[in-house]
């Protein structure tokens, strides 16, 4: 969907991306929430990856992610990205590194745009293309004693 407007403020002159940041303290929903504040979108969607508790049919109890040092400036292409195709009014995007227990929130993304479907495509472009470009690898450990390390978060 190219971003094509024919209404005055829908893409504001303000710079959509808010936050983008790869951190080892836990993340806060709230705080992409009101990153992506802007009173001229109808439409906010969130996505929060929690760690789960089984993967390929295997318990797990924890694991780690770790990232190559460009990760954040990886996001923030992928960031501008998704702001080059969509009505972006405001975008964050946040993940962690370090060990997580089950639960743990371990990305938020979160975008607004001046409606709710141009909202859904914008965040769901965002997380695939983090998951699939941004260095971030996760290290899982199951309840057998068994380890597993994949490509990208």
């Amino acid at each position: 969907m190219a971003v094509t407007s024919d209404h005055p403020g829908e893409r504001g002159a303000q710079e959509p991306i808010k936050l983008i940041g790869v951190r080892e303290a836990p993340l806060s929903v709230d705080e992409v929430f009101r990153a992506v504040g802007d009173d001229a979108a109808g439409g906010i969607a969130l996505f929060v990856g929690t760690v789960r508790n089984h993967d390929g049919g295997a318990d797990v109890d924890e694991l780690g992610y770790s990232c190559h040092p460009s990760a954040e400036a990886e996001m923030r292409r992928v960031a501008e990205k998704v702001v080059a195709e969509y009505p972006v009014r405001a975008l964050a995007a946040v993940h962690r590194v370090g060990g997580l227990k089950v639960g743990d929130l371990a990305v938020v993304v979160g975008v607004s745009c001046p409606h709710r479907g141009e909202a859904f495509e914008a965040c769901r472009k965002l997380i695939d293309d983090l998951k699939h470009e941004v260095p971030i690898w996760k290290h899982q450990k199951f309840s057998d004693g068994t380890e597993e390390w994949v490509g990208a978060c």
